[in-house]
């Protein structure tokens, strides 16, 4: 019997070790899980006084920038509805300019080429005369 107590005595004490750390680990479960739940409730009351109003503000400089953007497109199409309305009057202007200088130089070269033919015919009769 003698030897079953002394076997017995270090398995008493491996018991009540194995319980400790049962004990230990489920102190440990608890500890993570109050750490996990007040950091929890920290990052939700970070975003709730920080971020989300940072956010609204993110939002709101967004929607101006797309306001922004909608009436400077908006300019430009009118600019360049401008410019093509401008640049089609000065084709049409100076395709009619282009049309009276050139009938009047038409009317000054056949003016100029009567005014040839006759001096041509004055000089050619008094060759033959």
């Amino acid at each position: 019997m003698g030897d079953l107590q002394s076997v017995s005595i270090p398995l008493w004490i491996m018991a009540v070790v194995s319980v400790l750390q049962a004990l230990l680990l489920i102190g440990i479960g608890v500890g993570g899980y109050l750490v996990y739940s007040r950091v929890t409730t920290l990052v939700t009351d970070l975003e709730a006084r920080q971020i989300a109003p940072l956010r609204e503000k993110a939002d709101a400089i967004l929607a101006d920038v797309k306001a922004v953007t909608a009436r400077v497109s908006q300019q430009t199409e009118r600019v360049d509805h401008a410019i093509s309305g401008t640049i089609d009057r000065v084709d049409d202007t100076a395709a009619r300019v282009r049309a009276g200088v050139h009938d009047k130089v038409s009317q000054a070269v056949g003016v100029v080429r009567g005014v040839r033919a006759v001096v041509a015919s004055l000089l050619h009769r008094e060759s033959h005369a």
